[in-house]
């Protein structure tokens, strides 16, 4: 009997439906190779000793050299960039997560009074802000020009992962946080020792997003840093692939040239360099990712 009650009956599927299968398969196969051939194309150009643009489509490299990459990691600035991108990333992923949390938390309890305004406020920021100006001078008077602090602090709490983060902690169970009541526990022992190792995959998530937001951002950098010394790499990529400025220049010599090894090479390398770290994130995150972003974003 439970043989026939668990027995699972697959329906026959139409000509239509292998169609329409069909049809979903090859669109799939397509956008997946859409998305991956780009990113084989800067590897291949990475490695190739002839420009690889200049010969149309491709798969594998013409000649080969690891002459990019040595020149990229030796460069000094690229190193100055790393190390600054390395430090903004960590010090910033860390302060935004934990104020993210601290906020997130009193907005999920039912009793925290004027819940629904203070959340409406949040939600507001999302739609209407200052814009660049305002918030540049606010910067300039703060005195965090050319300063790691110009690069964090204005960012420090996105109102999305607030809201998503606080959906999350709704899911909770009440129960939990009443039993550790009664044994004695106060507001910040409940955050640290019940909440959060429940909210691990949200954590997991708006941990990712920030980390790969502060190691992409160039734009503030370019705005509020003016010393060399302080900048972050994705601002000396840009700087090397879309202005070819002296830095691409530097890192070209004449036997270079004579071995064939094109300029496209270099912004190739320096690509993938600059790409190659955060992309390694990913693996470690991504267990938790779709469950975090599901129930945050779905809960209300």
């Amino acid at each position: 009997m439970n043989t026939v009650v668990h027995r699972t009956v697959r329906k026959k599927q139409t000509l239509g439906d292998r169609i329409f299968s069909g049809l979903n398969y090859a669109f799939m196969i397509l956008l997946c190779a859409s998305m991956v051939y780009p990113f084989l194309f800067i590897i291949l150009s990475s490695v190739s000793t002839y420009d690889m643009s200049a010969g149309g489509f491709s798969l594998v490299p013409r000649g080969f050299t690891w002459d990019y990459y040595g020149r990229v990691l030796t460069n000094p600035d690229i190193f100055t960039g790393y190390v600054n991108t390395l430090i903004r990333t960590l010090l910033g992923t860390f302060f935004s997560v934990v104020v993210t949390l601290c906020m997130a938390y009193p907005l999920s309890k039912r009793t925290f009074p004027n819940r629904t305004g203070w959340t409406a406020l949040v939600v507001f920021t999302m739609f209407f802000s200052g814009g660049i100006i305002p918030t540049y001078l606010l910067v300039k008077s703060l005195g965090l020009m050319d300063t790691l602090g110009s690069l964090i602090l204005p960012e420090l709490v996105s109102a999305f992962n607030l809201i998503i983060v606080r959906n999350y902690m709704q899911t909770v169970p009440e129960s939990l946080e009443e039993s550790a009541k009664m044994d004695g526990a106060n507001d910040v022992t409940i955050l640290f020792r019940i909440i959060l190792p429940v909210c691990a995959p949200i954590i997991a998530t708006i941990t990712l997003w920030v980390a790969v937001w502060h190691w992409n951002a160039w734009y503030d950098a370019m705005v509020y840093i003016s010393s060399p010394g302080n900048q972050v790499i994705q601002l000396i990529m840009r700087r090397i692939v879309i202005q070819g400025s002296d830095a691409l220049t530097q890192m070209m010599d004449s036997s270079m040239s004579q071995n064939h090894i094109s300029p496209e090479g270099l912004k190739a390398a320096t690509i993938m360099v600059t790409t190659l770290p955060i992309l390694c994130a990913y693996p470690f995150v991504q267990k938790y990712f779709v469950k975090g972003i599901l129930v945050g974003s779905l809960k209300g």
